[in-house]
């Protein structure tokens, strides 16, 4: 693997599971030192930073509940006693509840806005001032962000929500320090995360059925989105949400 982001330092939430774990060892093959905040997978996001050492990258496991702006300003207290500076932060860790908007309450709709949407604005709060110009955000959003998937509204409208902030963000961050702002928007990916939902199958045989390339899309294969995006080469794109999805969406 070539090493094409050697030196630069990555900070990603709910890295210990899923794409987040699969996006931790990509950026960790390809050069980085990568630090991951976890929520309650301990064990886990260690056997990741194990793995990543075992590259002979610098890693850390602080936990952090990425709604709460003082538990990220905390997670980030812990980040720079091992770290000066990041180049590279992903917003993945993300929560929801499946059950239709008529069954939900005020406090299922902040949990998921403040998880999946503004937890991107809270870690830029912490990150930039640690980032040197063409430093990188990146977000992972879903397709329930523009497409009505059922018993998904609340989490769809906080990914809806975290690709407009990106939008902002890029402006914003590209004119004061050239700082790339942008999403990976994935298709259906068999993680974990997936066996919450009723109908897990059904979701992966349709996916399988109309996807022009390939019957499945893995946790690895965004994480390579990821990394492109993370890339020199991508140097001018920002405020772009990039769908990984093998195509499902163009298959009507």
């Amino acid at each position: 693997m070539s090493e094409s982001l050697k030196g630069k330092v990555a900070f990603i939430t709910g890295g210990a599971r899923g794409i987040g774990r699969a996006t931790a060892l990509k950026l960790a093959s390809t050069g980085c030192d990568v630090a991951i905040a976890y929520h309650n997978s301990h064990e886990e996001a260690e056997t990741v930073c194990a793995a990543i050492r075992a590259m002979g990258r610098r890693a850390l496991a602080t936990q952090a509940d990425v709604s709460d702006p003082e538990s990220v300003a905390e997670a980030f207290g812990e980040f720079k006693k091992q770290f000066d500076r990041v180049d590279i932060v992903v917003s993945n860790a993300a929560i929801g509840v499946l059950r239709p908007a008529l069954e939900m309450n005020v406090k299922h709709w902040r949990r998921c806005m403040e998880t999946n949407a503004l937890a991107l604005n809270t870690l830029a709060q912490n990150a930039v001032p640690m980032m040197s110009e063409g430093g990188c955000l990146i977000g992972i959003s879903s397709l329930g962000s523009t497409r009505a998937i059922p018993h998904y509204a609340f989490i769809g409208a906080s990914k809806a929500a975290l690709e407009s902030l990106a939008r902002g963000l890029a402006q914003e961050l590209g004119h004061t320090k050239r700082i790339r702002v942008n999403i990976v928007s994935a298709g259906v990916v068999d993680t974990d995360a997936l066996k919450h939902f009723p109908n897990r199958e059904q979701l992966l045989a349709e996916y399988a059925k109309r996807t022009p390339i390939g019957p499945t899309l893995t946790p690895e294969q965004v994480a390579d989105a990821v990394y492109l995006l993370c890339l020199p080469e991508a140097a001018m794109i920002t405020g772009h949400t990039l769908v990984v999805d093998g195509g499902y969406c163009i298959s009507g």
